[in-house]
């Protein structure tokens, strides 16, 4: 039997290969979920067309968020904090000036996640020991089951689709005048490294026998009654119809001890604390960096060693068009990203700089009327002119995150301490600059004093704290995800990222995960 800890998008993917090449699999997973009550309320609207939905059920789905100038709310899963939920108990974290946040959830950070999905370019590899023809094929099999909304483009010079038939999403006006703008001055900003599309999506955009397709209802920063964004716990549910996969949930993994034969998982159960132990021939972690870091740290006793984990800086601030977009209050549209902006150029950075474009939403609009406060009867022009840009940086020009296994009573907390690097704003700033330089051929304008730069981690993209190496030394993994000193465990999830690009982060961790699974040993 084989053991996976961990139901988030890695531990899928790992586990889908292992079923393929007709393994028994046994994941292990602390499992919280929706609270009864909403996941009814959940059910009810997705069983309607969205034209139905009696008045007042999208509050009830939103819940409370306080979003403001100075950064967005924690995002919520149908007004519920469940993916966040007992972290502090179970995953013991510390930050000191770092914010990388465990969870416990079925279907880990996919039950909130922005859903974009671009694989990295050999470009970003370096120093990996694996590169973009190895993944190649698990980036398709990966796609063929979380599915891609997608378009072709000039992404795909660099980011090959890896999807025979992708499906289209209907872009909001904002974007497509924006898209308008980029198309028309398309050489002059490929000659500045400009490489722009349409954004790429795990979302269910048509009708297929898996569901319904995307309705525009505006509620994807919420969450999606009709379950057309990707969730890696829709995927748990489809295996645990097969005869080769068992799901077994409340279980908390604390240590692994290997052996000739096989390794020994120990733990507890989430609820009562009664002491757990499994048996398997392998173990594939899954649990994110947190967890997954600390249960090899303390499988190795390393106590107050610290690890250096890479993370992509994230930064997000508004653009402002030169045209309304009248009506986009009430515009049917998806809320998730709109266009994808890859930024190559040497002025600006060493490596490419990844931006993410969305159109107007609900946590926009708030965001700009408490703002303006009594002025707040000028927020409809305003909103109708306002993008949002997330934007990432590689982990070669962000901060590092220290992480340190201290002990702590019965429960050791892993300490998160932020090392920061001085170029990262100046490359943030310049990033600002050639927006501004190319404000003409955008149409618009960004509004640098609005600037939010987040703490170390706080844009879920990190990872390396074991990275793979061709020959790994203390701390380090081998190109099967294995540290140095083990044979039969694997860690698939970021934790064994060598670094960390700036593009999105779940479809390349998925598509390794799915390589380390589909590797046949004894």
């Amino acid at each position: 039997m084989h053991c996976i800890i961990g139901s988030g998008p890695a531990g899928v993917a790992c586990a889908k290969a292992l079923l393929a090449r007709g393994a028994e699999v046994l994941m292990l997973d602390a499992g919280i979920e929706l609270e009864p009550e909403r996941a009814q309320i959940v059910r009810e609207l997705g069983a309607m067309k969205f034209s139905a939905w009696p008045d007042g059920s999208q509050a009830r789905l939103q819940g409370e968020t306080a979003p403001s100038h100075k950064g967005l709310p924690q995002k919520l899963a149908f007004g519920s904090d469940y993916p966040y939920r007992e972290s502090e108990a179970h995953a013991v974290w510390r930050g000191n000036g770092a914010s990388v946040r465990p969870s416990l959830a079925l279907g880990g950070f996919s039950t909130v996640w922005g859903a974009a999905m671009l694989p990295y370019c050999d470009d970003d590899l370096e120093n990996w020991p694996v590169r973009s023809k190895e993944l190649a094929q698990h980036y398709r099999a990966v796609l063929a089951f979380a599915g891609l909304a997608a378009q072709r483009d000039d992404l795909e010079e660099s980011f090959p689709l890896y999807s025979e038939n992708p499906s289209n999403l209907k872009s909001s006006r904002q974007a497509e005048r924006l898209l308008e703008n980029l198309e028309r001055h398309r050489a002059d900003l490929r000659a500045n490294g400009w490489r722009f599309g349409r954004a790429r999506l795990a979302v269910r955009a048509a009708d297929s026998p898996q569901g319904a397709g995307c309705v525009y209802c505006r509620m994807c920063l919420y969450g999606c009654p009709y379950g057309c964004i990707y969730n890696s716990a829709d995927t748990v549910r489809a295996m645990q119809n097969g005869p080769h996969f068992k799901y077994q949930r409340d279980v908390i993994v604390t240590r692994l001890r290997e052996n000739t034969e096989g390794v020994f998982v120990e733990g507890r159960h989430r609820r009562t604390g009664e002491p757990l132990s499994f048996a398997a021939r392998r173990v594939y972690l899954a649990a994110g960096i947190v967890p997954t870091t600390q249960i090899l740290l303390r499988s190795q006793n390393a106590y107050d060693r610290p690890v250096r984990a890479r993370d992509s800086q994230y930064f997000v601030f508004p653009l402002i068009t030169a045209r309304r977009a009248r009506g986009a209050q009430t515009e049917p549209l998806y809320t998730l990203s709109q266009l994808f902006i890859e930024l190559n150029h040497p002025r600006i950075s060493r490596r490419a700089v990844h931006l993410q474009i969305y159109a107007h939403n609900d946590i926009v609009g708030q965001v700009v009327r408490q703002s303006l406060g009594p002025l707040r009867a000028f927020a409809r022009p305003i909103e109708e002119r306002l993008l949002v840009v997330q934007g990432y940086l590689h982990s070669d020009e962000s901060p590092e995150i220290e992480m340190t296994l201290r002990r702590n009573g019965e429960n050791d907390c892993l300490e998160l301490t932020a090392r920061p690097r001085l170029e990262t704003r100046r490359i943030v700033k310049k990033v600002l600059r050639e927006l501004l330089r190319n404000a003409f051929r955008l149409g618009a304008v960004p509004a640098p004093p609005l600037l939010h730069l987040t703490l170390p981690g706080q844009g879920f993209h990190s990872g390396g704290t074991f990275p793979m190496r061709s020959q790994p030394k203390a701390f380090e993994s081998d190109h099967l995800g294995r540290p140095h000193g083990w044979s039969r465990v694997h860690a698939v999830d970021a934790t064994v990222f060598p670094s960390v690009p700036a593009t999105t982060i779940t479809l390349p961790v998925m598509a390794n995960a799915h390589r380390i699974g589909a590797e046949k040993m004894d």
